[in-house]
């Protein structure tokens, strides 16, 4: 039984953790209050810790946690994987300078990842992954060896689990733990076994929720092509000391020279990593330069004719556009509810929403391809905010400013009322977050479990509608469940409302509400759009 945990031991730590938590993330997602098929905490902290496990790297434990923790900042999908992001950033925080760490320097560690995940947290609410996190670090006994440690701090944070439900209402109605906590232990337990000399050889992972790998097509740029976009240039620069004095080293005088010789930059610095995403037609000179400072730890080019022009990330136009005031980048998923964010202003929209969560990573890029000195950001999820956020954070090319749209129509209408000749960039928050508040959504899903919430009994296989954290509406009918929730939101006092409709929903049934929602209000104006989003049959936008 080990004694301490080296860097190989802490990478086996981290590989079982994934695999653990890989085994249970269909549980995990099925802890969700809602009784409808969003819930994805299992699949956001997977691909968060996975992409921890694929950057860690390093010759003590402290620079392979740093790595990891590094991989998992710009993998971190949903507030779960934001919140363990940041354990992972107090873990290496407590590994600072140490080759290995014994039982005694682990639990340290352990405390300096509860005060990182509680720092990222405003308004901390116990009941939830903190407070597993906590309580299991309070439970464990730091006394005796390693196995004595890991098995008191697993069944610490497994009692604390249990008792979530007792912290919080909602969990408690629900009839579930926190999943976010749930996650965690599973991560945990896993840690664990790799601590007791178990390795699960099974490589059955794989990516969750993400976009199937694309094909380049060779075709784009052929013997006769012009290149007309130039390369789209990315790597990971770890800065030596023996080229150049890292102490004073100035990242704001490199990304000034990037922005001089490219185009699209996304540069941040971060301990002795420098992060560098640029579109540049000599992607030669761009390392050239670079490596003067030290050397290339990930490298990778692409000719922008054959990049995959997805709906969210396709922006080369902006490669030769003048700077603007303003720019707006948004989350939407299905290709209408896509064009329509595109028609009322956004210049980026990223691919993503509920069960598909956008990763840090994911809204750097698109802040690079917003060429503005304002950049707002409408997450339309509150479960995209914190990674909006930690990006928002970490990207210094332009003012980011992530509004509070928690919802598809508080994002349409914010981004639509946004006026971008103002010169005052408060004011024009001030006043599309009026124009959010006037916003009121509703949706329609399929219930996937038997449920109670709000006085509407749910069943399984019906049709449920709600607006925030409210169920107002249950039915085996969609269309029934539908006018349901528009009598509940009082849709007969509102001026308009806009529906986009659902990948799933006939087109024949979609024109029949229309006309029966016509009838009923006739002094509303009603406009339907073909959205063809997952997860939601219907999103109705009442203003």
């Amino acid at each position: 039984m080990p004694q301490e945990i080296s860097n190989t031991l802490f990478s086996k730590m981290l590989r079982q953790g994934a695999k653990s938590l890989f085994k249970n993330k269909t549980v995990v997602n099925d802890l969700n209050v809602f009784p409808i098929p969003d819930g994805d905490t299992g699949d956001n902290m997977y691909m968060t810790i996975k992409a921890g496990v694929d950057a860690a790297k390093g010759d003590t434990l402290a620079q392979l946690s740093y790595a990891a923790a590094q991989g998992m900042l710009l993998g971190a999908r949903g507030n779960s994987g934001v919140i363990l992001s940041r354990i992972f950033a107090g873990l290496a925080k407590g590994f600072d300078g140490l080759e290995c760490a014994d039982t005694a320097a682990f639990a340290r560690a352990m405390s300096s990842a509860v005060k990182e995940a509680y720092a990222a947290i405003p308004v901390p609410v116990e009941g939830t992954i903190i407070t597993v996190l906590r309580e299991g670090a309070e439970g464990a006994d730091a006394a005796g060896s390693l196995e004595h440690y890991f098995d008191t701090l697993t069944a610490a944070m497994q009692v604390s689990l249990d008792h979530t439900p007792d912290k919080l209402d909602v969990l408690r109605q629900a009839g579930v733990v926190d999943s976010g906590g749930a996650g965690l232990v599973c991560i945990f337990n896993g840690m664990q076994q790799a601590v007791e000399g178990i390795e699960d050889d099974d490589e059955t992972e794989q990516s969750a929720a993400q976009p199937a790998a694309h094909t380049l097509d060779l075709g784009k740029f052929t013997e006769n092509s012009t290149l007309e976009f130039g390369y789209c240039t990315e790597f990971l620069l770890r800065l030596t000391r023996a080229k150049t004095d890292i102490d004073h080293f100035d990242e704001k005088e490199l990304i000034s020279w990037l922005e001089a010789n490219g185009e699209s930059v996304v540069a941040f610095r971060d301990g002795t990593i420098v992060k560098v995403h640029v579109h540049t037609f000599h992607p030669g000179e761009i390392l050239n330069h670079c490596q003067q400072y030290g050397e290339f730890l990930t490298l990778k080019i692409e000719n922008m004719a054959l990049q995959h022009h997805q709906e969210s990330n396709s922006n080369n136009a902006s490669f030769h556009r003048p700077k603007e005031k303003y720019g707006i980048v948004t989350v939407a998923a299905g290709d209408g509810l896509i064009a329509a964010f595109k028609e009322c202003g956004a210049d980026v929209v990223i691919h993503g929403g509920q069960t598909m969560n956008p990763s840090t990573e994911d809204f750097l890029t698109a802040f690079g391809q917003v060429n503005a000195d304002t950049i707002l950001v409408f997450p339309n999820n509150s479960n995209i905010k914190m990674a909006a956020e930690q990006a928002a954070g970490l990207y210094k090319q332009a003012d980011v400013r992530v509004l509070p749209s928690s919802t598809i129509g508080e994002g349409y209408y914010g981004i639509a009322s946004a006026d971008r000749d103002c010169a005052d960039v408060e004011q024009v928050i001030a006043d599309i977050t009026g124009i959010m508040e006037s916003v009121e959504t509703g949706m329609i899903a399929r219930a996937i479990r038997d449920a109670e919430g709000d006085g509407v009994q749910v069943v399984k296989g019906d049709f449920v509608g709600y607006r925030g954290k409210s169920i107002l509406s249950d039915s085996p009918a969609r269309e029934q469940a539908a006018a349901a929730l528009l009598e509940r939101m009082n849709a007969g006092s509102r001026d308009v409302m806009l529906a986009f409709t659902g990948e799933d929903v006939p087109q024949q049934e979609a024109q029949q509400l229309e006309r029966d929602i016509t009838a009923k209000y006739p002094n509303l104006e009603i406009m339907f759009n073909t959205g063809r989003q997952p997860v939601y049959d219907y999103i109705f936008v009442l203003c």
